[in-house]
C-alpha cells in the first residue's frame, strides 16, 4: 500500500474534516466546529496536517506550537484505513514540523476511556505523565 500523502489543509478542507472528525475522532470539543478550525487555520495555516490516499481524507493530526510549547491534537485516523502506519506518518510530519519552529517537546491530549489512543501513543514514544493535572475554564456559553 502507498504512503500517505500529508499536507497542510486549507480553507477549502475544513468542511471535509470537521464531518471526518465525527466519523474517525473519540470524543468532542468545544472547539470542533467551523469557526473555531478556521480561526486556527487562519492564524496557523500548516497547524492542521491531513493524510490522504487515493484523494481520500484517512487522517488528521494539530500540530499546533505557541512559540513555547508544541500540542497535539485531534490525531484520527479513519477506522477502516487503521494499523497502515497513517497515525505514525501524521506524527513524523507534526514532529518534524515542531523541531523546524524550534520546538524541544510534544505533548499530547489522550482521553482516559480512549485506550485504543494510549497504546497508539506509547507505540509513537509518548507516554503519560501522571504528576501533571488539566485545568480548564470554557471561555463560551
Amino acid at each position: 500500500m502507498s504512503e500517505p500523502r500529508i499536507r497542510a489543509a486549507g480553507p477549502e478542507d475544513l468542511d471535509a474534516v470537521l464531518a471526518f472528525w465525527k466519523v474517525a475522532a473519540e470524543g468532542t470539543s468545544i472547539s470542533d466546529d467551523r469557526e473555531g478550525v478556521e480561526r486556527m487555520v487562519a492564524r496557523d495555516p500548516e497547524a492542521l496536517l491531513v493524510a490522504e490516499r487515493g484523494g481520500a481524507l484517512v487522517g488528521t493530526v494539530i500540530a499546533g506550537f505557541d512559540g513555547w510549547r508544541c500540542h497535539l491534537y485531534r490525531l484520527a485516523v479513519h477506522p477502516d484505513h487503521r494499523r497502515r502506519g497513517i497515525g505514525a506518518a501524521l506524527l513524523t510530519a507534526a514532529e518534524e514540523r515542531f523541531v523546524r519552529l524550534g520546538g524541544r517537546r510534544g505533548d499530547a491530549m489522550v482521553l482516559r476511556r480512549n485506550e485504543r489512543a494510549e497504546h497508539a501513543w506509547r507505540a509513537a514514544g509518548y507516554a503519560p505523565e501522571e504528576q501533571w493535572r488539566r485545568w480548564v475554564k470554557p471561555l463560551i456559553g
